[in-house]
């Protein structure tokens, strides 16, 4: 039995599957996902699980190069945005993009994690880097 980092078997998988450059999101409840994006889907009830909570469990095993947020998440949630900026260092990329497009990409993510967060524009894409 695995005893840290991610326990989710379906994330887990797909996280070993990542190569240089692969797109995996981590987002909130109301998101929606294209037909063509495998879902996982974590959501108990509303607020749990926290984005911010998934997203650390993904970091400890994923390395990042760049990520991609909805430009609006400045104005409609700041303070998720100052937890996702505070995760990365400054090596890592941030881009905004605005949020239609971040829903657009998400076809092109190996996955979608799906959290109980009920906050807008509690969305990333996390673009893999290598570790070496």
């Amino acid at each position: 039995m695995k005893k840290i980092g991610v326990l989710n078997s379906d994330i887990s998988a797909v996280i070993a599957d990542m190569g240089h450059q692969d797109w995996l999101a981590v987002g909130d409840a109301g998101t929606p996902v294209p037909k063509e994006t495998s879902k996982i889907d974590l959501s108990v009830k509303s607020g749990l699980p926290h984005f911010i909570d998934v997203l650390d469990t993904v970091l400890i095993e994923l390395e990042v190069q760049k990520i991609y947020l909805a430009e609006e998440i400045k104005t409609a949630n700041p303070e998720i945005l100052t937890e996702v900026k505070n995760r990365f260092s400054d090596r890592v990329i941030i881009e905004f993009i605005s949020h239609e497009q971040l829903k657009q990409n998400l076809k092109r993510s190996k996955a979608f994690v799906r959290t109980g967060e009920m906050t807008p524009y509690a969305n990333v894409i996390l673009e893999s880097g290598v570790v070496f």
